[in-house]
C-alpha cells in the first residue's frame, strides 16, 4: 500500500520559528508522537506515512498555525494537548477568540477543549453551574478565572470561595494555630488558583478588604450572598443537606459555580453533588457540565492515570457483581 503524502504551506504571516518552537522543539514533539515522516523546507511542510497518521499530523499543524496566527507562541504543553485531542477521536477544537481574562503576567486564559468551552459558556449563561469531572480538567481554575473576570468588569462586587472541611480522623480544634491557620490547608488550592491570576500583594489586599472571601462551607449557614460570584469547590464531600444549605444562599445579582469529582469523595452514602443532580437536573437556569479525560490539560500522564484507575474500578465492580451472582 502506497504511503499518503500531504504538502502543507505555512501562511506568509505565520513565523515558522514560532510554529516549530525553540530549536525545533515542537516539531520534534510532533515527530515523536506520530508514525510519519515530517520534512520542513522554508514555508512547506511535507508529511508522509499511513493515511490516518498523516491526517492526524495535518490536524496538529493546522491547529498550531491557527494559534500562531492568533498571536500566540505555542508551547510543548500545547502540542501535547492538541495531540491528545487528535488521538482521542479528533474531538472538536475550541475557537481561539474566547479569552476569559489576562493574568497579571499578561497571559491569556481561555478554554482549551470542547468540554471546557461548554463549561465556560454554561457559567456565562446560567445562574448556577455544576462542573463535574476528574482532576486536571480545569473545573476550579476556569471557575476562578470567570470569577476574577466578573469582578474586573464590575459584574459582581465580591468573590466568595468555599470548600467543605472533611476531617480525616483529626478535629480542627486539635490542630495548632489560629482558625485561619487551621483552615489554610483546606483552602490552599483556591489560593493557588487566585494568585495565578492576580499578584499575591493585590490578591491579599482584596482578601483583607473582604472583596474576596475564602471560607469553609460551614461559614455559609444563615447568610444570603448578593452581588457575588460564589464557587463551591470539592463539592463531592458535601452532604445533601449541606448542598441544599449552600444553594439556598443564592441572592440577587449572584452567580454560583459548584465543582467536584464524584470518584474522589470522602463521605459514605449519597453526596451533595449526586442529590443536586437528582433534584435539579431539569430546572431552568441550572446546568450540569460533565468533563472527562479528554478535557484534562495537565501533564499527559494524568489522563493515563485517570484511565488506569477507572479501569481498575470497573474491574473491581465486575468482580463484586460476579461474586454476588454466584
Amino acid at each position: 500500500m502506497e504511503p499518503t503524502q500531504i504538502r502543507l504551506t505555512i501562511p506568509d504571516l505565520v513565523d515558522p520559528t514560532l510554529l516549530m518552537g525553540p530549536a525545533d522543539s515542537l516539531l520534534r514533539r510532533i515527530e515523536a508522537s506520530f508514525d510519519a515522516m515530517i520534512t520542513v523546507r522554508g514555508n512547506v511542510i511535507m508529511v508522509v506515512g499511513r493515511t490516518d497518521e498523516v491526517e492526524c499530523v495535518t490536524s496538529v499543524f493546522s491547529r498550531l498555525i491557527s494559534l500562531v496566527s492568533a498571536g500566540m507562541a505555542p508551547t510543548v504543553e500545547d502540542v501535547d494537548l492538541i495531540v491528545g485531542q487528535v488521538r482521542h477521536g479528533g474531538q472538536q477544537l475550541v475557537s481561539l477568540d474566547d479569552d476569559i481574562l489576562l493574568t497579571y503576567r499578561g497571559r491569556a486564559l481561555r478554554p482549551k477543549t470542547a468540554g471546557q468551552k461548554r463549561y465556560v459558556d454554561s457559567i456565562r449563561s446560567n445562574t448556577i453551574t455544576f462542573g463535574l469531572g476528574p482532576a486536571g480538567t480545569g473545573k476550579t481554575y476556569l471557575a476562578m478565572a470567570m470569577a476574577v473576570a466578573a469582578l474586573k468588569r464590575h459584574d459582581v462586587g465580591r468573590i466568595v470561595l468555599a470548600r467543605p472541611v472533611v476531617e480525616a480522623g483529626e478535629s480542627l480544634g486539635f490542630l495548632p494555630g489560629t482558625l485561619q491557620e487551621k483552615l489554610d490547608p483546606y483552602v490552599r488550592p483556591l489560593y493557588d488558583a487566585l494568585f495565578d491570576m492576580t499578584d499575591i500583594e493585590k490578591g491579599n489586599a482584596l482578601i483583607e478588604q473582604g472583596v474576596i472571601e475564602i471560607a469553609p462551607l460551614a461559614f455559609m449557614r444563615g447568610r444570603t450572598l448578593n452581588d457575588a460570584f460564589v464557587i463551591l469547590d470539592e463539592a463531592q464531600n458535601t452532604t445533601p443537606d449541606q448542598m441544599k444549605m449552600f444553594l439556598t444562599r443564592l441572592g440577587f445579582r449572584s452567580k454560583f459555580v459548584v465543582t467536584g469529582d464524584v470518584t474522589q469523595r470522602d463521605l459514605l452514602g449519597e453526596n451533595g453533588l449526586e442529590s443536586a443532580r437528582r433534584v435539579l437536573s431539569d430546572m431552568d437556569d441550572v446546568a450540569f457540565v460533565d468533563l472527562d479525560r479528554n478535557d484534562i490539560v495537565r501533564h499527559s500522564l494524568v489522563a493515563r492515570i485517570v484511565d488506569a484507575y477507572h479501569a481498575d474500578e470497573a474491574k473491581a465492580r465486575s468482580e463484586r457483581g460476579g461474586q454476588h451472582g454466584a
